[in-house]
This record gives C-alpha cells, sequence and structure tokens, in this order.
C-alpha cells in the first residue's frame, strides 16, 4: 500500500488525469448505448413463473405492456355523447401513435365492463408493442400527453400502469446535490479546510459517476433492476466520502506531527488506506453474498452495488492520494498551520467529549450498555410484523397520474381490478373445455372472487386462459389467502379426472412466489454473510470474541432498521407527510438486498473501530486502556462519518422513489444506531464487560490461522518511531500543564 500510495504521489497527474478518462469515456459509452434495467421478478420452476411462460408461448401478442387510461365524470356519466366523442377521438389518437400496439376501450362490442355502476368512471386497456422494461419514455410520455389533452372541466383523466410510470418525475438529481451539500459542510466543520473538505465529495464524485454508467452498460449483458445505479450511487456516495474522510483524517494527523505532504500521504494509505481496503471488501462479500441465491434479479443488483464499492475503495487510495499532495499543507486550516509553524509538531492527544464519553462508558458499562440493549429491542419490534408482498402504484404520492388512476378504478370497480389473477393452461381436447366452462362456474362461487372473464383459447386451441377479479386489492393478505386457496382446494380439486393442469399467475401469484422463494434461502444467505465477515474478523484480530460480538451488532442493527422500516413504510407512520405514499407491504427483495448492504457498512465501523483498540491491546496488553483510547480516539471521526452517511441516505427519500426511499431510510437508521448506540456505546461496554477475554483465541487455532493485519508490522513500527521523536516533547509539555489531560492517562 506504502509503494502504491508513493507511485500515486510522483504522478499525480497522470493518476488525475486516468480517473477523468475513465468517467467521460465510461459515461460517453453508456449514454451512446442507452440504458437496458429490467425489473423481472420472475423465479424459474415457480407456478406463476410457468403460467407467464405459457402465457406467452400460446398468445405472444400479450407480451407487450398493459396501461390504463381512466376518465372519471362529476355530472354527467360517461356514456354522454360529448364525453363519449371526445374519448373515442383521444383513444383513436393513442392507438395511432408509435409503439402502441392496441387499445381497447368501453364504447366498442363487449365493453360494457369497463364501464362503473354508477355510469362515473371508464378506462381504456393500451397496450404497447414491448414489455414495460423496453419501452421509450418519449413513447409512454406522448399517451399522457395525448390522454391528458381531453381533460375538461366536468371530465378528469388519469393514467396508470408500469409504462406510464416511467414518465412521473423522479425529482431528478435533487437527492445527490442535497446529500453532496449537507456532507461538503460536515466535512467543513470537521476540518476547518476547504480544500481537505472537497477532495473527499470529489473523490466519490468521480468514482460513483464512473461505476453509474457502468452500471448501465452492466444491463446490457445482464439482468439489472432499474433501481440498481440509484442504489449503487446512494451506497457509493456515503461508502466513498467516509472512505476518503477516514484516510484525510490520518493525513492531517501526519502532517500535525511533522511529517512531509508525501510521507503523510504515504502513511495514512499504509495505514488507514489499508482498512479501508478491509472495510471496502467485508461489504462487497456481504452484497456478492446475493449471488448464493441464484435469482437473476439479484445478481444484477449484488453486481452493480460491488461494482460502485469497488471504484470507491479503489479512488481512495489512488485519487485521493493525489489529489492530497496537489493541496499540499492547505489540507490543514489556517489556524492549524499557524500552529504548527509556532509550536512545532505535536502529538494529537484525544481530549474534550470524545475523551470524556470514553472515560463515562468504562466507569457505567452495565447502566449504558443496559440502555443501548433497550433502545435497540423497542425499534427491531416491529420487525416481527413484517410482511413481504406486492408494493404498487397504489402506495404512489397522492398527487400523482397513476396514483389517481389506481383509486379511480378501486372506487369505480372494485380494489381488486388493479391486479386480476390470470390462470393459464394446456388444454388436451373437448373434455378438457368442459371442464374449464364448470371450472369458470366454480370459481364464480369463491370466496374472495369478485368476477370472472370468459375463457379465451390461442388459434390452435391448445392454451387456454381466464382472468379472475379479486374482491381485495392486489397487495392485501386476503388476495394472497385467495391465491392459495385456489392452489391448494379450489383447482386441485376442478382438474381431477381431466388432463387440466392449471397454473395461476398475476401480479400478486408472482410477488407471492418471489418472496416465498426469498425467504426460503434467507437462513442460509445470512448464515454465509456472517459466516464469512466472522471469518475475516477473526483473521484480523486473532479474537473468537470480537467477530462473535460483531456478528450480534449487526444483526441488532439490521433488526431495528427493519422495525423503522415496517413502522414508515408498512404502518404508515408519516409516509404520505413525507410524500412516499399509502401504507403497503414490503417489496420482497428489500430484506435480501437490506441484508447484505447492512452488514458491508456495519463492519466498516467495527473495523475502524476495533483496529485501534486492538492496536492499543498489542502494544499494552491492557483491555481496559485499549478500549478507552480506541474509543476516544475513533469516536470522533467515526460520528462526523455517520452523520455524513445518514445525510447522504436520507437525501435520497426525495428521490421520489418508494423502492430508493426505503433504502434510503433503512440504510440511515441503520447507520445512526451502528454509529451512536452499538460502536460508541454497547460495544465498548460490553468489552469492558469482557476483560481480557475480548482478545481470546486458542492456541491450537492460531497456530494454523494465516497472520494478516490491517496494519503491518512495518507501519507500526514507523508509528512507534513517530512517537518516540515526540513524546519528549508531549512529556515536557504535559508537565507544565499547558496540555489537557490525556485519555490514555485516565484511571479506570
Amino acid at each position: 500500500m506504502a509503494a502504491l500510495a508513493r507511485w500515486c504521489v510522483q504522478r499525480r497527474l497522470v493518476v488525475v488525469l486516468l480517473w477523468l478518462i475513465a468517467l467521460g469515456g465510461v459515461s460517453t459509452a453508456a449514454a451512446v448505448a442507452g440504458s437496458a434495467y429490467s425489473n423481472d421478478y420472475e423465479v424459474p420452476g415457480t407456478e406463476s413463473g410457468r403460467a407467464t411462460q405459457l402465457l406467452r408461448d400460446g398468445f405472444p401478442d400479450l407480451g407487450g405492456d398493459s396501461d390504463t387510461v381512466v376518465w372519471h365524470t362529476t355530472s354527467n356519466t360517461v356514456r354522454a355523447a360529448d364525453v363519449e366523442q371526445v374519448m373515442t377521438r383521444t383513444l383513436d389518437r393513442i392507438e395511432a401513435l408509435p409503439g402502441v400496439a392496441d387499445v381497447s376501450g368501453p364504447y366498442a362490442e363487449q365493453g360494457a365492463a369497463r364501464i362503473s355502476a354508477d355510469g362515473h368512471t371508464a378506462y381504456a386497456t393500451v397496450t404497447f408493442d414491448d414489455p414495460a422494461e423496453t419501452i421509450d419514455q418519449g413513447e409512454a410520455q406522448a399517451v399522457v400527453s395525448a390522454a391528458e389533452d381531453a381533460e375538461s372541466d366536468g371530465l378528469r383523466v388519469e393514467l396508470g400502469g408500469s409504462a406510464i410510470g416511467l414518465t412521473e418525475s423522479s425529482g431528478g438529481h435533487l437527492a445527490e446535490v442535497v446529500g453532496v451539500v449537507v456532507a461538503a459542510v460536515v466535512l467543513f466543520l470537521a476540518f476547518g479546510s476547504l480544500a481537505a473538505s472537497l477532495l473527499p465529495i470529489a473523490t466519490a464524485l468521480v468514482s460513483v459517476g464512473t461505476a453509474y454508467a457502468g452500471i448501465g452498460l452492466l444491463g446490457h449483458v445482464m439482468t439489472v433492476a432499474d433501481f440498481a445505479p440509484m442504489l449503487g450511487m446512494l451506497i457509493g456516495l456515503g461508502v466513498g466520502i467516509d472512505y476518503a474522510l477516514f484516510i484525510v483524517t490520518r493525513h492531517r494527523r501526519g502532517l500535525k506531527r511533522g511529517l512531509s505532504v508525501t510521507e503523510a500521504v504515504t502513511n495514512a494509505v499504509a495505514t488507514t488506506g489499508r482498512a479501508v481496503v478491509f472495510a471496502g471488501a467485508t461489504v462487497c462479500i456481504a452484497l456478492l453474498g446475493m449471488l448464493i441465491l441464484r435469482l437473476g434479479f439479484l445478481n444484477g443488483v449484488a453486481i452493480a452495488a460491488s461494482l460502485t464499492v469497488v471504484l470507491t475503495v479503489a479512488a481512495s487510495v489512488t485519487l485521493l492520494p493525489a489529489l492530497l499532495s496537489f493541496i499540499g499543507m492547505r489540507a490543514l486550516s489556517r489556524r492549524e498551520r499557524r500552529h504548527l509553524e509556532e509550536h512545532g509538531p505535536q502529538p494529537e492527544l484525544p481530549t474534550g467529549l470524545a475523551a470524556r464519553w470514553s472515560a463515562f462508558v468504562e466507569r457505567h458499562p452495565k447502566l449504558l450498555g443496559a440502555l443501548a440493549l433497550a433502545v435497540i429491542t423497542v425499534l427491531a419490534l416491529p420487525t416481527f410484523g413484517l410482511r413481504l408482498g406486492t408494493s404498487d402504484q397504489g402506495n404512489n404520492p397522492q398527487a400523482s397520474t397513476t396514483r389517481q388512476a389506481y383509486d379511480l378504478l378501486a372506487d369505480g370497480f372494485g380494489p381488486g381490478v388493479n391486479g386480476p389473477l390470470t390462470l393459464v393452461t394446456h388444454v388436451g381436447g373437448a373434455e378438457d373445455k368442459l371442464a374449464l366452462d364448470n371450472l369458470d362456474a366454480t370459481i364464480r362461487t369463491t370466496e374472495g372472487v369478485a368476477s370472472v372473464t370468459p375463457v379465451t383459447y390461442d388459434t390452435g386451441g391448445d392454451t387456454a386462459y381466464f382472468t379472475i377479479v379479486p374482491e381485495s386489492s392486489p397487495q392485501s393478505q386476503r388476495t394472497s389467502d385467495l391465491v392459495d386457496r385456489l392452489r391448494t382446494e379450489v383447482l386441485p380439486r376442478a382438474e381431477k379426472g381431466t388432463a387440466l393442469d392449471v397454473q395461476v399467475g398475476g401480479v400478486t401469484a408472482g410477488y407471492d412466489d418471489f418472496a416465498d422463494v426469498i425467504v426460503g434461502k434467507l437462513p442460509l444467505f445470512v448464515g454465509v454473510v456472517i459466516g464469512l465477515g466472522c471469518l475475516l474478523l477473526l483473521l484480523a484480530f486473532r479474537s473468537v470474541g470480537i467477530p462473535l460480538k460483531a456478528a450480534v451488532m449487526n444483526v441488532a442493527a439490521v433488526a431495528a432498521a427493519f422495525g423503522v422500516v415496517v413502522a414508515i413504510f408498512q404502518w404508515g407512520w408519516g409516509s404520505e407527510l413525507l410524500g412516499l405514499g399509502r401504507a403497503g407491504p414490503i417489496e420482497p427483495f428489500l430484506p435480501v438486498i437490506m441484508v447484505s448492504v447492512l452488514f458491508g457498512l456495519s463492519m466498516d465501523y467495527q473495523v475502524f473501530l476495533v483496529s485501534r483498540m486492538y492496536e492499543e491491546w498489542l502494544e499494552t496488553g491492557d483491555n481496559r486502556r485499549a478500549v478507552r483510547v480506541g474509543l476516544a480516539e475513533t469516536s470522533r471521526v467515526i460520528n462526523s462519518a455517520a452523520v455524513i452517511m445518514i445525510s447522504v441516505f436520507l437525501a435520497f427519500v426525495l428521490s421520489g422513489d418508494r423502492v430508493i426511499a426505503m433504502f434510503g431510510i433503512a440504510l440511515a437508521a441503520a447507520v445512526a444506531l451502528d454509529a451512536f448506540v452499538l460502536r460508541t456505546l454497547l460495544v465498548p461496554a460490553l468489552m469492558h464487560l469482557l476483560g481480557g477475554a475480548n482478545w481470546w483465541l486458542p492456541r491450537w487455532l492460531d497456530r494454523r490461522m494465516p497472520r494478516i493485519s490491517i496494519e503491518p508490522p512495518e507501519c507500526r513500527a514507523a508509528h512507534e518511531r513517530l512517537a518516540a521523536a515526540t513524546d519528549a516533547e508531549a512529556a515536557d509539555v504535559l508537565a507544565k500543564g499547558r496540555e489537557k489531560e490525556d485519555v490514555r492517562d485516565i484511571p479506570g
């Protein structure tokens, strides 16, 4: 690492140019290639997956995305001549637009079912040529514009559907701007130097910008969800700024102790840079743990997020050293530079609030540990009510056209019309057709079914499907219960004595199957992530207790963060107030992605906190001193890093995307609890209570384990030589009473 840092400093202009070329080149390639994201939740082998495939094979014309145009009158009915004339002309105009395959309205034959019982609401189905993920946004916007032109006094027009959702404003890049501005303010307050505060921002923006464009290219070679770039940016900005903050802090400490700019940069990268690489590796391992689930949808998310973390780490140990060498001594504030010139190099001793807090935790470990446990437990309680399910356009912000269309359809036709179930089967002959006719009558009387469409056969009569409209909304537990009832009771009885094998598909069925697969694999996934994380900590700190405590703390942080998510998004505590839409179930994929990200981020603070304690333990063999000094010296920078990360994550609530807002709030809550409750309160309290047992490792295991270190022996020796050169000066100052008491010397 030291050699890499020296190379980057010596060729600083080359390093900066290489990063800028990479950013420009990848961004240009992404702009030329365009995006190819796909929200494909299908899981091979599930019943809903088989139903979808049967429908595609038998009815290829149904492959395009289906959206709705909904209109509502307040005085006349939708059958009034003027309303019918306006809407018929509008629907004809929409059908002629590029990308639109068909429009089925209520005024044609067999269209009466598209008019509500009170006659005030009607809808038309707009079928595009392509699936939603490949529809050009301009084509969808043209449909929206044509429909909105029909609005007038007394006639309200709204639109819903996946393609229409592409046209709704996502808040632009307001979230990123707000997060970066807040981070810059925090950095300036921490450093007092404008140059030093801008470098972490610049490093993160270059690396995250490159990753953002790279994820766009990645979508052309594998399935990548449309929220993956925003998720990568959210994680990348948070960890990228934090990693740079840790390195800049170590660099500034070296300058204050009399090192030259080159020596300070090299020392910072060789020490804290190694911790950054280690922490980034743990985040990537946690993210790539999603690959063991073997779900194509999550594979793309895992690789995209990991790519972002890899690039932020790379920028932190290459681009940042080059930039630090450019600004030289301006990494220190004017006051700090003036003090250094007047008084010479001095050791930076932990004093003030950090020192007092560290001593306070040492004196009251039981009380503070119990308080921290109580806070985490209370916040984690809502997690027991977690329900995975369909979050649809009924959860969108109230002002959006998709939410308005959803509500109009639910009010006029019942909530189930927004998420019908599709039953598909192969048909063997006349007996099967007769059985299907009987099944139609059976299903109409099934509890939870509002209506059933007639059976539709393909041109060869080999495949048939019909649609069920439930009485409840797609995200309702009652709809999930109906899916189970059809699969386990109604359909098996109807299929007896026939060759029918009816498959239940549709939005709710697909999400339920997806959730079942994830929940079934979640224990294996969590076990692998925890196991690999513990193994890395075991190798780094040569202790059994440190990895076990880290695993427990990470689970606690995840549980508490999910508790906050459930309270806001599922229970609806403030969701409408925050502009996050109506309460609803939690996305099925959220637990897996959140566990990956939160385990990785939680491990970051564990590494930075415990590595300093471990260094002190190796030097003194005194656990109380090691915990006290480690907490005092790292708590300030950890808290500053946490404030930055929380600000960045919360800013993404402004993105306008419900899924990204879930990630933002969950990550912000987890980081806040991790930094301010777990790492600066519960972890040191437990380490004080456990004493020397924190660092226990069986001798037989110690002999067999490879020896790795976050801070290599040569760097530790350099630190000792540097400390020896300044200890005499510090002793003189302390003896004359001109220095505040050092937390290292506070008796336990």
